[in-house]
């Protein structure tokens, strides 16, 4: 029986917890479920594209998938990586906003907004978008870096 994702986003609270990676890989599989088998293999083929840097394959399987399942998040967060990889931000932005509506507690979207804004040259929204993927998911080193780096840049600016 599989555990429901609100468990596993409670174990990944923990601080002591030793085995985020894990539960990380759990919860984006459980994410990655959309119930339907076509959603599932326009998914699949999505990512297998982007694996392969075929990225416009990976926007068209993609954008097949946001129509065939607009209420699945994780077809939204899949296809703005593959619209940020082809340096789309804008239409990036508007697919991880619509995940995170259907899921507020996608932390890979959430880093992936952060992940925009840094680029976009928007420190602070940047940081507000790291700190609330940080809120979720506390332990990815790389979005405890990016925070780091990011409170001493808008401090800088504030002075």
């Amino acid at each position: 029986m599989a555990e429901p994702v609100e468990d596993l986003l409670a174990e990944l609270q923990r601080p002591d917890q030793q085995d985020w990676m894990r539960i990380e890989r759990r919860i984006i599989a459980e994410w990655s479920r959309s119930g339907s088998p076509t959603a599932d293999l326009l998914l699949q083929r999505g990512r297998d594209a982007l694996d392969r840097g075929a990225v416009d394959e990976a926007i068209e399987h993609l954008t097949a998938l946001t129509d065939h399942a607009p209420d699945f998040a994780e077809g939204w967060h899949a296809r703005a990586t593959a619209l940020y990889q082809r340096g789309l931000y804008g239409p990036a932005l508007a697919d991880l906003e619509r995940a995170l509506t259907l899921n507020p507690q996608h932390f890979g979207a959430l880093t992936g907004v952060a992940t925009i804004m840094e680029e976009l040259d928007a420190p602070e929204r940047a940081l507000a978008a790291f700190r609330q993927a940080h809120a979720i998911h506390p332990h990815q080193p790389a979005v405890k870096t990016a925070i780091e780096e990011l409170e001493r840049q808008v401090a800088g600016q504030a002075t």
